[in-house]
């Protein structure tokens, strides 16, 4: 059993059977009803990530993009359909364990960064283990390891409004590693930093990937779509694959029809 299993196990989660994909939908609906009436969100979305796999998901407003995200963030649940993430078949799991599995299996980058502003980078990047548990010691152990990894040693000491966006953001990436998650969901995760950033931050999400990460991203950006190895477009709560790969100029062309 590895680590990742160990500390799954230890919530009283633990994987259906060893499986690659981290990633699994199956003819996923999700309905919304306000009185009589109702909108469907997703309609019977098939996809399957590897681990290891960088994904890019672009769409225009209310295409189902947001939904679909927060279903493989488990912060939303399916009307109808199956979805498995690192194994555990989501529907089986309640609102305690939905949280657990959260913590131990997803890392979230957001456009907002969301550090919080009287905290240093090291206790931002300590939060997800202080919710699972882990002690004083062990959490600053791996915080500093992680906010190295992002190229942020120097700064373990910093508040945000000490850093630049591109720095905070290298923060909120590293809060996404330290709990060695399955898959790093990234929200328009360059949205709001200027052009060096954005290249900064992209670097390290390709230089994750090269590590064997499986990231995840939804972005407006074709430079940053054509940098995933797969680019998937939702439309009317439907998903098709554009690219696996394909040139800069196709993807450039779904995103601009998206719009």
């Amino acid at each position: 059993m590895n680590a990742t299993s160990v500390a799954a196990a230890d919530y009283g989660l633990v994987a259906d059977e060893p499986d690659q994909a981290v990633i699994r939908l199956s003819d996923a609906r999700k309905t919304y009803r306000t009185g009589s009436m109702e909108f469907e969100a997703l309609r019977g979305v098939d996809l399957q990530i590897q681990r290891g796999e960088y994904v890019a998901i672009i769409g225009p407003s209310g295409s189902g993009k947001s939904t679909l995200m927060n279903i493989l963030g488990c912060l939303d649940v399916l009307s109808d359909g199956d979805y498995r993430l690192a194994g555990h078949n989501v529907a089986d799991l309640d609102s305690v364990e939905l949280a657990k599995l959260r913590n131990e299996e997803i890392g979230f980058v957001f456009q907002q960064f969301h550090l919080l502003a009287d905290l240093s980078a090291v206790r931002n990047v300590e939060l997800p283990l202080i919710y699972r548990g882990l002690g004083k010691r062990e959490r600053r152990e791996r915080a500093l390891r992680a906010l190295e990894r992002v190229g942020l040693a120097d700064k373990t000491a910093n508040r945000p409004g000490e850093l630049s966006g591109g720095q905070q953001q290298r923060v909120a990436v590293a809060r996404a590693l330290v709990g060695d998650p399955a898959l790093i969901l990234a929200d328009e995760p360059t949205g709001n930093l200027d052009s060096t950033s954005t290249r900064d931050v992209l670097a390290l999400l390709d230089s994750l990937q090269q590590q064997g990460r499986t990231i995840v991203l939804i972005t407006h950006e074709p430079d940053v779509a054509q940098r995933a190895q797969r680019v998937v477009q939702m439309r009317d709560g439907e998903l098709e694959e554009l690219s696996s790969p394909r040139s800069h100029a196709a993807i450039r062309s779904g995103i601009e029809v998206a719009r």
